[in-house]
């Protein structure tokens, strides 16, 4: 993007891809892109495996006898009673101590097996044996099975290998134990080991030889002029491998390869490419500041699309547009001082928050954070962060995303205010200091800067959450699903509760909509919140939580839009919430709803509405 692709090793079948990764965003820019392979391990394993069929009814009469009989009898015993030939018992006996359901002892014996496949109603068949393929993959650190053999694909590409030890972290598949490979099995979503069928592999064994497979991989150099990051990413095909990528970026800061020898790219590349890419960075910046310029330039009073403010006029400006904010305040400034968050701008934040309205800070001038010369003093942070909802979340987000020396205030969508006006930094600016601010409601012009804002959040909350899961930290979850909400982007937090089955987040996630309720929008993501209900069992130590959660979500939209309200419960919902006791037996769906606004005249059934109200 930034460089000419001439001056860039990328490999030419690559090239479409490349251009997706840049189109992502302007701050993204493949430096390096090539393709390499490595080796695969193949081996044939055979299974055994062993089934169950129903018992026929002197079967039956056999295992109950062992099971149920004290003392045990024997076969003699068991024919007298049955008034059967002996002859023909032993032969049954005999056939079901083959199969491992009866000891081969006297009197009878029945095994623990034989009772797992009795309490079914079935007896197992004689084993037999299956041919698999498994196929260890090194650099994924995993066995899988499948069916059919790898293709054996000629591939001329260099070896991975050749740049880096991929070292061998795993077993032979020989020495595995059976309980091993039956997990692998299903895993691999193979239908050989389904225990809760009956259907069991009970033994294998590796059939030389081992075979060598080549598998193609892609290798992508990337940097992020906003994070000032470079990055390593490994793909098969469109798909990133984030465990291998991981791996390989430690050993690249561990200097035990180098780039230049993995992809010809050299840190004087590097260097100038990273300069390249902030002036084309800063060059954007500047030339959005430019068209607002020229648009206040060129806008009459009357249309008011773009004013210049001076001065004295900056600050009621200021105060004008936070408090005309219904959803969304977001902010930019470089570094932010304590000589304007006083208690007067907490009082304001606060009557904003609580009535509904999302706000994010962002600050920082420097490419790096620990770069940054000027952070927040604590106590300001802390009066900040002791802004809270009613539900007593975080009503004020504040964090570093840095390298940006413009000063921005975003309101709803709607309202732009940037420029060189000191409101939250060093002086305060409060006199009149020759500083002026613009003041856009131009669509297109907003856009452009919430758009450039709300990526930087975006990346900084999906990091933030990639933190919370890896030790399952609530705060730092809370953090983010309260940044999505402010985002508007809630069901990007119930999405990724689901995918991580984090369940107990489920009720913060509820207090996060009721914020956005308080705004009068209808969050997104509901629909995915009820189909997680069927996921609780009402014996959660939270589920109190989730109860007055879900409770209070369909009386705050009942009580602005009953219809709405009823329009929500399709597909068994009333019935989960019956379930759960977030409602009472005695409750039926129409009492429920309109008790929540007894103003309202009876609701009847229609398509959703998907807003309480015009955003």
């Amino acid at each position: 993007m930034f460089l000419a692709s001439s001056a860039k090793p990328i490999d030419d079948n690559l090239k479409n891809l490349v251009e997706k990764i840049e189109a992502q965003s302007s701050s993204l820019s493949v430096l390096a892109a090539r393709q390499l392979c490595y080796s695969l391990r193949q081996n044939t394993v055979e299974l055994t495996i062993k089934e169950p069929r129903q018992f026929n009814v002197l079967e039956e009469f056999i295992i109950r006898a062992g099971i149920e009989f004290d003392p045990a009898p024997t076969s003699d015993e068991l024919a007298s009673v049955l008034g059967l030939d002996a002859v023909f018992v032993k032969s049954t006996i005999s056939t079901l101590q083959s199969l491992q359901t009866l000891a081969v002892t006297s009197p009878i014996t029945v095994t623990t097996e034989g009772r797992l496949f009795y309490e079914k109603g079935t007896v197992p068949q004689p084993p037999y044996a299956v041919q698999i393929y498994a196929v260890t993959d090194f650099l994924g650190g995993n066995i899988t099975f499948q069916s059919e053999s790898l293709s054996d694909v000629t591939i001329k590409l260099p070896d991975l290998a050749t740049f880096v030890n991929i070292e061998n972290k795993i077993n032979n598949i020989s020495s595995l134990p059976l309980e091993k490979i039956q997990e692998i099995l299903q895993d691999s979503n193979l239908a050989f080991h389904v225990p809760e069928e009956s259907k069991i592999v009970t033994a294998f064994k590796v059939i030389p030889p081992t075979q060598i497979f080549w598998k193609t991989i892609s290798l992508f150099v990337i940097f992020d002029a906003i994070e000032d990051k470079l990055s390593v990413q490994l793909r098969r095909g469109k798909q990133i491998l984030e465990r291998e990528s991981n791996w390989l970026e430690s050993l690249l800061n561990q200097g035990k390869i180098s780039l230049p020898a993995l992809c010809e790219l050299s840190d004087a590349t590097i260097n100038y490419a990273r300069e390249a890419i902030f002036k084309h960075k800063n060059d954007e910046i500047e030339s959005r500041l430019e068209k607002i310029r020229q648009q206040t330039l060129e806008t009459s009073q009357g249309e008011a699309m773009a004013v210049q403010l001076r001065d004295g006029e900056i600050a009621p400006a200021f105060l004008e547009v936070l408090n005309s904010a219904k959803h969304q305040i977001l902010l930019y400034y470089p570094w932010i001082s304590q000589a304007v968050v006083d208690d007067k701008f907490i009082t304001l934040l606060q009557k904003l928050v609580n009535n509904g309205v999302g706000i994010l800070i962002g600050y920082g001038i420097a490419r790096q954070k620990e770069n940054e010369e000027r952070s927040i003093p604590p106590e300001l942070k802390d009066k900040l962060q002791s802004i809270k909802t009613l539900e007593s979340l975080p009503g004020v987000q504040i964090f570093w995303l840095g390298n940006s020396h413009v000063k921005e205030v975003i309101v709803d969508q709607q309202i732009h205010l940037c420029g060189c006006y000191n409101q939250l930094f060093y002086r305060g600016g409060y006199l009149p200091t020759g500083e002026s601010v613009y003041k856009v409601t131009i669509p297109e012009v907003v856009q452009g800067a919430y758009q450039f804002f709300d990526y930087r959040c975006q990346n900084h909350v999906q990091q933030l959450w990639k933190n919370a899961l890896q030790n399952r930290e609530v705060e730092l979850a809370i953090e983010a699903l309260c940044i999505w909400g402010a985002l508007g982007m809630e069901d990007m937090g119930i999405t990724e509760i689901e995918a991580n089955n984090w369940l107990e987040l489920v009720p913060i996630w509820l207090n996060v909509v009721i914020q956005r309720l308080r705004a009068k929008i209808l969050p997104a993501g509901l629909q995915t919140a009820f189909a997680l209900l069927n996921k609780f069992s009402g014996e959660e130590i939270f589920i109190d939580l989730l109860v007055q959660g879900w409770r209070r979500v369909i009386i705050n939209i009942a009580h602005q839009n009953p219809q709405t309200a009823v329009d929500l419960f399709s597909n068994g919902v009333w019935e989960q919430f019956l379930r759960l006791q977030i409602v009472q037996p005695k409750e039926s769906l129409d009492t429920f709803i309109l008790s929540q606004n007894e103003t309202q005249k009876p609701v009847k059934k229609k398509v959703a509405t998907k807003n309480l109200e015009q955003r």
